[in-house]
């Protein structure tokens, strides 16, 4: 069987949960790199797009292929269509991500004004490989202690044609690995020049000056947030079995829907003001395949949805990250109610982050607020997604519910 390249791809008796881990941890990473790609105008982290989306189609078709011979019977065909869609899914992410790539790779237009409209807390990725003169040369990351120190974490390595996710704190960095790096701009640019002997570049971010396409802007920053969370709830449904996770996946599509008609108004708008209306090519790109990514995560999520078990093998290659993901909703009587997010610090959920609230507004519908600040107002019947690990969190519901 070929991928979509003709790369000729033959069965393999591999674990379809190592197979699904992999993907899992390609499929997140791809949302991040292509999104910097853009932002920083970067060909190079668009080439790693197109590496990885390759490596996708082949983990893809293999995922298949083991799937097919573990189906012998009616009942294992049943428990398996699940996890078809959920490689389906990741593969759909893959494609979308290397189709936002293309705005960088094409040359299509708007690059300033989209960098120009990115909050200034906001974490992106850098692509930086190791030279042969580099501090970090030969050295653990452990021994680099790079997180701690400067706040900047390496996500994933390339050495060759091999990529590490996640790697651990014994990795030793070699001359010619590529680190794909986050954190914020400033730290992340000096472990740039650290690693490669070079500056970083930064584009300058000149403003479009027109307010419906920054509005437009804005939005499909908001819909990249929300996509992006709906991956990380949809994985988490199927770990936790959770129909609660999966409904708020659901939640979250249903405002990108409408945040993509918005932007759609917007942009229309804005292109009888743009010199070159031709440039707005790029900016429409990226929202049609981030909306992609927000129906992908439904996909991820939809056998909760429809009450099928998560199947064990999904579960358990989900289950490999030390983080989790869950919702709580806070009760009335709740002793967190009428107080701030920055309140959790002095309580039994410290160590937990709180990465967006959900809440019903005056006219009933469902507003967001994704990456709150410690200031925020926790009130009854908020529902609050957090991030921590098992612990952490299960210390959260229990505050939630009290």
């Amino acid at each position: 069987m070929s991928d979509d390249d003709g790369v000729t791809v033959e069965y393999e008796p591999r674990s379809v949960k190592e197979i699904l881990g992999e993907m899992k941890d390609i499929a997140e990473l791809l949302i991040d790199l292509s999104y910097s790609s853009v932002l920083f105008e970067d060909v190079d982290l668009a080439r790693e797009v197109l590496e990885l989306e390759s490596r996708m189609d082949v983990l893809q078709l293999q995922a298949r292929m083991s799937l097919v011979m573990a189906g012998r019977r009616p009942d294992e065909a049943e428990s398996l269509a699940p996890v078809l869609g959920i490689v389906g899914a990741a593969e759909k992410i893959s494609d979308a991500a290397g189709d936002i790539a293309k705005v960088v790779r094409e040359e299509m237009g708007l690059l300033p004004a989209f960098r120009k409209s990115l909050p200034e807390a906001i974490e992106t990725l850098a692509r930086a490989t190791v030279a042969g003169e580099s501090p970090y040369l030969g050295r653990t990351l452990a021994d680099i202690n790079l997180e701690t120190e400067t706040g900047v974490r390496v996500v994933a390595i390339r050495r060759e044609d091999a990529w590490f996710h996640s790697p651990d704190r014994e990795t030793v960095l070699r001359a010619g690995d590529v680190l794909i790096c986050r954190g914020h701009e400033d730290p992340l640019a000096a472990v740039y020049e650290t690693v490669t002997g070079t500056a970083f570049e930064r584009p300058d971010p000149a403003s479009p000056g027109v307010a419906d396409l920054d509005r437009a802007v804005e939005s499909v920053l908001t819909m990249k947030a929300m996509s992006e969370l709906g991956v990380d709830l949809a994985y988490s449904s199927v770990l936790f079995d959770s129909e609660a996770l999966a409904t708020e996946v659901r939640e979250l599509e249903i405002e990108v829907d409408a945040l993509q008609s918005r932007f759609e108004a917007w942009t229309l708008r804005a292109a009888s003001e743009v010199e070159d209306p031709v440039s707005l090519r790029g900016l429409l790109h990226i929202a049609a395949s981030t909306e992609v990514i927000s129906d992908a995560a439904v996909e991820i999520s939809d056998g909760v949805l429809r009450g099928f078990s998560s199947h064990p093998v999904v579960a358990a290659a989900v289950a490999e990250s030390d983080e989790i993901l869950a919702r709580t909703v806070l009760d009335p009587d709740s002793s967190l109610v009428g107080g701030t997010l920055s309140d959790l610090a002095d309580t039994d959920a410290a160590g937990v982050t709180v990465i967006a609230v959900r809440r019903a507004s005056d006219d009933g519908r469902s507003e967001w607020e994704l990456s709150p600040g410690p200031d925020t107002a926790l009130r009854a019947g908020d529902h609050l997604i957090a991030k921590g690990t098992r612990s952490s969190v299960s210390r959260l519901e229990q505050l939630a519910d009290a």
